[in-house]
């Protein structure tokens, strides 16, 4: 049987006080499968700081170490500082360190240009007081140069510091598998962690495929456009093709998984059972 791997689960910060009740019962569901830690994302601009911090602090309270989405675009040092050392007082081990994205009417401006300029402003002000996680992108950043370009931005941020990578989902584990050949030759010797998305609702995606470069390829494109209306048909399909792309990883010997829940329990707990994890 194949070995277990370290597993982790992501969340975003819930909405509505109903949300937020939900989403303590998901978590529970899934801290049954003992992940390494849970992390929580942070909208353009830092828009949903207060909702991530809270959602940060609460899965600590659970005992499960939190990882908090940090971006820096639009910021300032100063206000990254406090931020910084108002997670370490809550007792934040890891970041995902992240460019981000600016708020939609907000123009230019902040002191970091690019998240390797985050990743080397938290070594240089917090030395080793966290783990830090970047992304990384095996299809390509949707604003890269080109894709010798999106892996050089990777080794930046590996040279300012980044202990390990966590990639945008995917549904070709051969754009994995050569991302990391790729990495490898440049040098870039730290963990790179798939990133996965169970599939759920064929629109929403779809939607957020096209609009963040995630490439659905045109066979899974075209099922799920001709289940239409059909859910159970949809997650039967969803179920099946990322149940085989996380055995193809887990056989290849992958450094772990990243779940990107959308807040839900049962398709990522399906997943986990599939892989025995």
């Amino acid at each position: 049987m194949a070995q277990a791997l370290p597993i982790s689960f992501e969340f975003f910060p819930p909405k509505t006080p109903e949300g937020a009740v939900k989403l303590r019962a998901v978590r529970q569901q899934l801290y049954a499968r003992r992940p390494e830690f849970c992390s929580v994302t942070y909208g353009a601009g830092g828009s949903t700081q207060e909702g991530t911090f809270a959602t940060v602090a609460e899965i600590l309270a659970e005992g499960v170490p939190a990882a908090a989405h940090f971006s820096c675009i639009g910021a300032t040092r100063a206000s990254v500082r406090e931020q910084l050392r108002q997670l370490q007082g809550m007792g934040v081990r890891r970041l995902v360190a992240l460019r981000g994205d600016l708020p939609s009417g907000y123009g230019s401006g902040g002191e970091f240009q690019y998240a390797s300029d985050l990743v080397a402003f938290i070594r240089a002000e917090f030395g080793g007081a966290f783990q830090i996680e970047v992304a990384a992108y095996p299809e390509v950043h949707p604003q890269a140069r080109s894709p010798q370009a999106d892996l050089q931005a990777l080794l930046a941020k590996v040279r300012a510091g980044a202990d390990s990578a966590i990639t945008q989902y995917f549904f070709n584990s051969d754009a994995y598998f050569r991302f990391v050949d790729e990495a490898q030759a440049l040098g870039i010797e730290i963990p790179i962690v798939p990133g996965i998305m169970p599939i759920t609702n064929s629109g929403q995606l779809l939607r957020f495929s096209d609009a963040c470069g995630a490439e659905v390829p045109r066979w899974i494109r075209l099922r799920l456009l001709g289940y239409g209306d059909d859910v159970a048909s949809i997650q039967a399909f969803g179920r099946e093709v990322v149940g085989d792309l996380c055995e193809q990883l887990q056989r290849a010997g992958v450094p772990g998984l990243h779940f990107y829940t959308m807040n839900q329990s049962a398709p990522t707990l399906a997943l986990c059972a599939r892989l025995r994890q």
